[in-house]
């Protein structure tokens, strides 16, 4: 699977979620470079996602920058295939927080 197969995929799933967020392509002369693919809102809560395929490397500035993510107090996360199954749980949950707990 391609990198961009998988975020369609990604993407596809975010929207069926209800989540806002944005692909970022950095690099360029007017962008910054190192910032996450998809920006993401999830309950009120900034998500940063780097999409990588199984082999793909994440330079050190996207390392760094996902770094500087979580000490601001937001979530960011190198995202594979392999882990997308983790991930989608970990939305859902975001999304609808209410789900993890259970009504006695």
């Amino acid at each position: 699977m391609t990198e961009a197969q998988f975020q369609k995929q990604v993407q596809e799933f975010l929207l069926r979620q209800g989540v806002w967020y944005v692909k970022y392509w950095g690099g360029g002369q007017f962008t910054k470079a190192g910032v996450p693919d998809l920006l993401c809102c999830v309950n009120g809560r900034f998500v940063g996602i780097e999409l990588k395929t199984e082999k793909g490397r994440v330079s050190k500035l996207q390392e760094y920058t996902l770094a500087k993510i979580k000490e601001s107090g937001g979530q960011a996360f190198v995202l594979r295939p392999s882990g997308f199954q983790a991930f989608k749980e970990f939305i859902k949950g975001e999304v609808n927080p209410c789900n993890s707990v259970t009504a006695e």
